[in-house]
């Protein structure tokens, strides 16, 4: 059984990989850390858990918390991972890290992205960055694997831009330079912290773009498909917030480098993912939105062409929470311990 510590159990990001854990069949929690509600069980502070996990919440410091594990999920912001994940990596525990800690290889490009969300462009651990990985199982799969020990998950909206756009990267189908991504979340997406903005009259029936001055997921997305492209990327991204709970939905548009037939590409798709059992795809003629994929590990990608004008169009759902987080991290888990990629992981979700 693979022994699984969560930091910052409480939030949304730990929560929602202890949800994953408990229907995982090799692996077990060995305890839950935060610095909030400390002795608490998570049961109380999310009662749908009763009876399947009742642990408490322990304090980085108490005994307790040093249990052996064989992994770690930081579900915590930015600037934690990288001054708590050398010591773990000494004693043979591989990191999982959902922040932008460690979704970099180097010092520079790390940079960048801290000056994006204001924080000091110092990486706290840089000899650590040229051996991490980014993430996303679909583009780096042959890379996680159980010879590697360090994971920077991707970000929620990198994850649903990525996938949607990738194939037709790789195949040179869109100029680089024109690529539109219109995103829109769920207001989970802020995480569980109380902010004035998200309380309920403010987000009900209330819909608005942000950071428009940078989103700092377009470092991710825009280096990922770079690396597809084999040139530069820049794209247009617009972050929308959305009065749902959960659940992201991107319209992604490129213009096409040559004609080509909206099923042609359908196809090109089908054979990029054939092996990721995670990426579902669909006609333009699908009826389906983010209610498909909620609670679930599951991308699925509409694939269109405009013939009109030119253009490429990809919509792409998410479930923000779990492909876009928790999801993903156990994907990842799984590939660094040689397991089926799949294992916790396959269920349908709800409907309605």
């Amino acid at each position: 059984m693979v022994r699984a510590k969560v930091i910052g159990a409480g939030g949304y990001g730990g929560v929602g990989i202890v949800e994953l854990l408990l229907e995982h069949p090799q692996a077990e929690i060995a305890c839950l850390v935060d610095v909030a509600d400390v002795g608490t069980p998570i049961s109380r502070l999310y009662p749908h858990l009763a009876g399947f996990c009742d642990l408490p919440l322990l304090d980085p410091s108490d005994p307790e918390a040093q249990k052996e594990a064989d992994v770690v999920f930081m579900a915590t912001p930015d600037g934690v991972g990288m001054k708590l994940a050398r010591a773990y990596l000494e004693r043979g525990v591989k990191v999982v890290d959902y922040s932008g800690d460690f979704r970099f290889n180097s010092a520079e490009s790390y940079a960048e992205y801290a000056r994006r969300i204001g924080r000091d462009p110092v990486h706290a651990a840089p000899d650590l960055l040229p051996e991490t990985v980014y993430g996303l199982p679909e583009l780096h799969r042959a890379e996680i694997h159980p010879g590697r020990r360090l994971v920077g998950n991707p970000g929620c909206f990198a994850v649903s831009c990525l996938l949607g756009l990738a194939p037709a990267m790789r195949h040179g189908l869109v100029e680089p330079w024109s690529v539109i991504c219109d995103c829109k979340t769920g207001v989970s997406g802020a995480g569980k912290k109380p902010n004035p903005g998200f309380h309920y009259p403010a987000r009900y029936d209330h819909m608005n773009a942000y950071k428009l001055a940078g989103h700092q997921h377009v470092c991710e997305i825009e280096r990922e498909l770079g690396l597809l492209a084999g040139a530069e990327v820049r794209v247009t991204f617009t972050a929308q917030v959305v009065p749902v709970c959960r659940g992201i939905l991107s319209c992604l548009y490129g213009q096409l480098t040559r004609p080509i037939a909206a099923d042609e590409v359908l196809a090109m798709y089908r054979a990029f993912y054939a092996d990721s059992p995670f990426v579902r795809l669909f006609d333009r003629s699908a009826a389906i939105g983010s209610m498909h994929v909620r609670g679930t590990n599951y991308c699925n990608l509409i694939v269109d062409v405009d013939e009109r004008t030119r253009k490429l169009r990809v919509v792409s759902h998410i479930d923000n929470l779990v492909k876009g987080q928790a999801g993903s991290a156990l994907q990842n888990m799984n590939l660094l311990f040689g397991l089926p990629e799949t294992a916790g992981l396959r269920r349908a979700g709800q409907y309605p």
